[in-house]
């Protein structure tokens, strides 16, 4: 059976993996991943055949775990979060439509980064919100420029994922000048750094400050709309049950 399963590991931490993730892992003969994601839940990993890589061999790692699919061994290839959600799963699909292969395709959901992020500060996306990426290696800045923009017109509570690389310092500051545009200066937002993970790291910030703290590609920031607020070490984004209800 030409069996792939794409597989969503959520923050990293093993008490976040779902059962069916687990399960698939199990069924698995050989694992391919980011070394480090690997790390993270080595303890299932344990007498598996595991082929690891650096984390920008993401066309390698494809084309490896599809070969090995179509040689009929059961592969899974592990994404943080969400495979769907700026993981593997859609390099490799793309893959698989463009060439025609025939493959019996699994995606198995995680918790995505910002949900784990947003858990950990209170309820920022209890209104409609967005997520956006901040990193200008597949999509140029003019775009995600001009996404921010129709966002923060639209009052979304926003997340930013990859915010900041050792080379990329001045997007997020553009994306901050352009949320002040629309909101004030003290609307709530959260920096979740390695949430789940060894080293996290959470500030309550608002927009006028948020760029004082650190920030770096392990970070999820997320920015409240413009009735976000608050409450002692939560944010809150009210869905209006104040309106249907006598709270």
């Amino acid at each position: 059976m030409k069996k792939l399963y794409l597989i969503g590991i959520g923050p990293g931490n093993i008490d976040n993996l779902t059962y069916l993730a687990v399960k698939k892992i199990n069924e698995c003969n050989i694992i391919i991943g980011y070394k480090e994601y690997l790390r993270l839940i080595k303890e299932i990993l344990i007498d598996k055949n595991i082929e690891e890589s650096d984390v920008a061999d993401e066309l390698e790692r494809a084309n490896h775990a599809i070969n090995y699919a179509l040689e009929g061994k059961t592969t899974g290839v592990i994404s943080s979060g969400d495979s769907g959600i700026y993981g593997m799963a859609g390099l490799i699909l793309e893959i698989i439509a463009k060439h025609s292969y025939d493959i019996d395709l699994e995606i198995i959901p995680g918790i995505t980064a910002i949900n784990s992020a947003a858990s950990l500060v209170g309820v920022p996306l209890m209104n409609d919100f967005c997520s956006i990426s901040l990193s200008n290696k597949l999509t140029p800045e003019n775009i995600i420029l001009e996404r921010v923009e129709n966002a923060a017109r639209g009052d979304f509570v926003m997340g930013l994922y990859n915010p900041v690389s050792r080379k990329r310092t001045e997007l997020i500051k553009e994306t901050r000048n352009i949320l002040l545009k629309y909101r004030n200066i003290n609307t709530p937002v959260a920096i979740v750094r390695n949430a789940y993970r060894d080293g996290r790291e959470i500030k309550i910030s608002n927009l006028n400050d948020f760029l004082d703290g650190y920030i770096d590609m392990f970070s999820i920031i997320i920015i409240g709309n413009s009735k976000s607020y608050i409450y002692k070490n939560y944010i809150i984004t009210p869905r209006n049950y104040n309106i249907k209800y006598n709270l």
